[in-house]
């Protein structure tokens, strides 16, 4: 059986060297995990592609719906020159119309302007009303991959769909299911799926430990942190489920 790479998706340089020890395949690279994921700064992915696995940038301009306006689309294209210069692997996209369908005009032009890096089709994909068209969308714009969970708010509760979409893909595109992907969600989602990747924070909630920096709103009462624990505890179940 073929191995499943894991992809951890990571907000910081503690989050980086988490993953890389834990034995990541494959990082996302983004900050802002806590509204889903937004456009790293040019340090960090300049740190990311200092490692020794692909790094993928998030390209998202801001937190909210996946309705770009033509600055915001001004901002992801530079933002995409600047995953190229840093010489990151490939870059996160997604592009939604009102309605909740993709937004191909505008993916295609971000993916053009791509040429060269990696593509993930990210979570917007969710948002469509018909998988199977959206499938044909992202093969035909040059995604390698989609990151999905199937609709649902994590990937354990749409095992169903998320096998009609990989039956949709036919073997042209990676269907990477994400979003509640823990060592302990495994079952529910293999050997059901026939899949090659898997995408998981692999993260812990870590409690503040200064509460003047909570007290003035510098810091949450408590942050999800990448742990190097938990990315190897997933690497090993994938092997003994494979």
């Amino acid at each position: 059986m073929t191995d499943i790479l894991l992809e951890v998706c990571v907000e910081d340089a503690s989050g980086l060297i988490a993953a890389v020890e834990g034995g990541a395949d494959r990082i996302e690279l983004c900050s802002a995990l806590s509204v889903g994921g937004l456009t790293p700064s040019a340090g960090l992915m300049a740190l990311g592609a200092r490692l020794p696995v692909p790094t993928y940038a998030m390209i998202r301009p801001r937190a909210g719906d996946f309705c770009f306006s033509p600055a915001d689309i001004d901002i992801m294209r530079r933002d995409i020159d600047a995953a190229r210069s840093a010489g990151l692997a490939g870059v996160v996209l997604g592009a939604s119309l009102a309605d909740g369908s993709l937004d191909v005009a505008t993916l295609r032009r971000l993916a053009d302007h791509a040429a060269g890096l990696g593509l993930t089709l990210h979570r917007a994909f969710d948002l469509v009303s018909d998988f199977a068209e959206a499938v044909e969308i992202a093969v035909a714009l040059g995604f390698e991959r989609i990151l999905t969970s199937g609709g649902a708010r994590s990937a354990p509760e749409a095992v169903d769909a998320l096998e009609e979409i990989i039956a949709a893909a036919g073997g042209r595109i990676s269907i990477m299911p994400g979003s509640g992907v823990t060592a302990r969600a495994v079952d529910a989602l293999l050997p059901r799926l026939r899949i090659t990747e898997l995408h998981s924070s692999c993260s812990a909630d870590v409690p503040a430990q200064d509460s003047r920096l909570v007290s003035l709103g510098f810091v949450t009462p408590s942050a999800r942190r990448t742990d190097a624990a938990l990315v190897k505890a997933l690497k090993a179940r994938l092997s003994d489920v494979r």
